[in-house]
């Protein structure tokens, strides 16, 4: 029987089930944990007197709320450093492995799993955080979890779910040989089209040769967003490219291992002629770069576009129309305005999303030789500490820096409002992070989400620009 890379995850995985109508009982390979959505899970341990199941296979970093700043000062936000150190004592108790926040592997978790070589193709993932899809660039089964969630697996090593269906997405043709477009524009456009429940009920793959020739990095940045288009999970089938990127990662296997994991790495993808419960193909070489105007990821549009009329927007549906009403009144803009005439105060580039090593490379090929616009404040956060020393030994920190960007230590930072990197109410950001939704970078802040180097290019221009005239 063929089988999708899903159906052969879980089927590897599976404990118990009573069939696809009821949730069934999987066993998850690997765990990883922060300090916002572990405490009430280790509280839950703790009442009940049970020990964590199997430490060796959970891993925890502080991330979300810790600050990008001088990390030699104090912690000024109570609430912050209260969830920072009892994720410390919670695994210092429990025997599990913590990157610190003075840790040299410190950073987003979703960016230090596949970097150190955790994240293995045909395993199961799960993470107190929706965007944990990211690993599923990898071929593996990775999914967001409640906090409830988090102490079942602490406990078990195991979680009750219900088996989704399966959702091909194929992406043709090639980029043209630039960095112009993005995976970002790849992931925006996708969710433009299928809206933000479009994968409701499914998990995604992304299939085609657009996916067979990019990088870790870029298939990470589109399953990153499969949460947004409504799916469970993204996936992309393992090949030669992941195999390569994983080889002598810090907890990869190694030598035998490897080359014997390898083998069965390499069975693990969809089988040809498999069927699907749902398809969508999107020609790449028909995209422009993509620039959010509404507060949610579909309110999506080309560059080169005007804000649309909310009548055009809603194509018939009611609700649709409301919410895009509520939109432009939010964000402050009005229908038909070029999204080239809106002026923008912030820049922040950093993310899960597109906060790695190739982001930022491709980020400072705008910015050289340029300087960020006076009016705006425009900021570098890393992903990770393996991330930003790898950009200041090629000089990357000083081409940001002499442009006039800040250069800040690794965090989720200005992505959530959850740490001292916020916007202030009214003021406007070109942001790479993956959510637009109303307050989510502060109260009152209005976001735009685009890529890397059209961020950079706004920083420098003051205003939304099609980086195409720049590359």
């Amino acid at each position: 029987m063929q089988k999708t890379i899903y159906d052969k995850i879980w089927d590897n995985h599976l404990v118990y089930t009573r069939g696809n109508e009821f949730p069934s009982l999987i066993y998850i390979d690997r765990h990883f944990i922060h300090e916002v959505t572990s405490p009430q899970a280790f509280d839950g341990l703790k009442i009940n007197h049970r020990k964590v199941r199997k430490p060796n296979l959970t891993f925890a970093t502080v991330d979300h709320n810790v600050p990008t700043t001088n990390r030699s000062l104090p912690l000024i936000d109570e609430i912050s450093s209260m969830q920072i150190k009892t994720l410390q004592k919670n695994c210092q108790d429990f025997g599990i492995t913590l990157f610190d926040i003075e840790d040299e592997y410190q950073g987003i978790v979703h960016v230090i799993g596949p970097e150190l070589g955790l994240t293995l193709p045909g395993s199961t993932i799960v993470c107190g955080d929706s965007h944990t899809s990211t690993h599923g660039a990898f071929g593996a089964l990775a999914f967001g979890i409640g906090t409830s969630e988090v102490e079942h697996v602490l406990a078990t090593q195991c979680l009750w779910m219900k088996k989704s269906k399966n959702f091909e997405i194929i992406l043709n043709n090639n980029l043209r040989n630039n960095i112009s477009i993005s995976a970002k524009d790849v992931i925006l456009s996708i969710i433009k089209n299928i809206g933000t429940s479009g994968g409701a009920g499914y998990v995604i793959e992304y299939k085609g040769n657009f996916i067979s020739n990019i990088s870790m990095e870029k298939r990470m940045t589109i399953c990153n967003m499969s949460i947004e288009a409504g799916a469970r999970a993204g996936l992309v089938s393992p090949d030669y490219i992941t195999f390569n990127y994983l080889r002598d990662r810090r907890f990869s296997p190694k030598n035998e291992l490897f080359e014997k994991m390898l083998d069965e790495w390499k069975t693990g993808g969809s089988d040809s002629n498999v069927k699907y419960d749902k398809s969508f193909t999107l020609d790449v070489d028909s995209i422009v770069p993509q620039v959010t105007w509404g507060t949610n990821p579909a309110m999506t549009i080309d560059v080169t576009s005007n804000i649309p009329y909310p009548e055009e927007y809603a194509k018939g549906n009611e609700e649709e129309k409301k919410s895009a009403i509520r939109a432009l009144e939010y964000m402050d803009l009005r229908p038909g305005l070029p999204i080239t005439d809106i002026s923008i105060d912030r820049v922040f580039i950093g993310s899960c999303t597109n906060a790695r090593l190739e982001d930022l490379i491709e980020a400072s090929i705008i910015i050289k030789g340029r300087k960020v616009s006076p009016k705006v404040a425009a900021m570098v956060v890393p992903g990770s500490q393996q991330v930003k020393m790898s950009a200041e030994k090629l000089g990357i920190d000083k081409a940001f820096i002499d442009a006039g960007f800040e250069w800040r230590e690794s965090g989720c930072s200005m992505c959530l409002g959850m740490n001292p990197d916020i916007l202030s109410p009214g003021e406007r950001c070109a942001s790479t992070s993956n959510r637009n939704f109303e307050g989510r970078q502060g109260t009152g802040g209005r976001t735009h989400l685009v890529s890397p180097v059209m961020a950079a290019a706004a920083a420098i221009a003051g205003k939304f620009v099609d980086v195409r005239e720049w590359v």
